[in-house]
């Protein structure tokens, strides 16, 4: 990292399309999947290998875990609270559902297998151990975006169970019957986004999607607008030097957040949540501004 370089606003085109559609729901089958590919890919050029390599098995654990698991039953989603400007997922009832357990116990056990630092292990072994009413607390500082420092890495396993969870249920919503909740906002879940990416998709091409840091929901939200507070002025935009324009920090001079936007159509293969853990750079870059990160990511807490 030689820098940064500061872009206001967004040269890029704003979009080809008038109407892309407002969400893409998660493949569970394939999106774990391709997430590990795709962060051994990026591992074996990055100083962050063996994390990234850790992750990526952490990934193939859950896409694993999917695979032995009862399919979900298909969800009308929360058709009176969406009255209401409410997520199509009550996250109450979601972690209220017996089957919580079954893919926390199922993942734990499948990343036991997993090559890790004794300190993970420990981790591990403390929250596979955990009562549910400790897990339930873990859930609910995973939901506000706010990690205890001195447990992080049990948040990261509750995390990985928690987003399997999730991507299950979410899968099985009708698209169409979803709509825009608030700013910063999932639609399916009403968590906090991880990130955003324009991507390069048939029918949506430089079209700009926020993606869930816990249901993997991708959902449209136009750009040069920021995703925390809805704000249109004060955007800007920064990036390593020799970043390729692929990653930068968008910036918000309204509320002093800022979140990363991925460009895809510049790095076919890019994900929100590995693209993110890999440009680890950026974020050390934006802690000498004034600005806090607005995205989410446990799997970036504490480093």
């Amino acid at each position: 990292m030689a820098g940064k370089r500061d872009l206001v606003p967004d040269p890029t085109v704003i979009g080809e399309i008038s109407a892309p559609p407002f969400v893409q729901l998660p493949d569970p089958g394939a999106l774990f999947a391709q997430r590990a590919e795709r962060l051994r890919f990026l591992g074996s050029v990055s100083p962050l290998k063996p994390y990234l390599e850790f992750i990526a098995d952490l990934s193939e654990a859950q896409s694993e875990t999917a695979a032995g698991l009862d399919p979900v039953a298909a969800r009308h989603g929360n058709d009176r609270g969406r009255e209401f400007g409410m997520p199509a997922i009550d996250r109450v009832d979601a972690i209220s559902e017996p089957v919580l357990e079954t893919v926390f116990d199922r993942l734990f056990e499948r990343a036991s297998m997993i090559a890790k630092p004794q300190d993970a292990a420990d981790a591990l072994e403390r929250v596979a151990n955990s009562e549910a009413g400790e897990r339930r607390r873990m859930i609910e500082a995973l939901f506000t975006g706010v990690l205890p420092p001195e447990a992080i890495a049990e948040h990261i396993y509750i995390w990985a169970g928690l987003q399997l969870h999730f991507t299950r249920l979410a899968a099985t919503l009708d698209p169409k019957s979803l709509k825009p909740v608030a700013d910063g906002v999932c639609p399916t879940c009403g968590s906090i986004p991880s990130s955003s990416m324009v991507v390069g998709w048939l029918g949506a091409h430089g079209a700009r999607f926020c993606s869930c840091s816990v249901c993997n929901t991708l959902w449209h939200y136009v750009r040069v607008k920021c995703v925390c507070c809805g704000s249109t002025k004060g955007i800007g935009y920064k990036e390593v030097e020799e970043g390729g324009g692929i990653i930068k920090a968008e910036t918000c001079d309204e509320c002093q957040r800022w979140v990363k936007i991925i460009y895809q159509q510049l790095s076919a293969d890019a994900d929100p949540v590995t693209d993110d853990i890999a440009s680890l750079g950026l974020d050390i870059l934006m802690r000498d501004t004034p600005y806090g990160r607005g995205g989410f990511s446990p799997l970036l807490a504490g480093l």
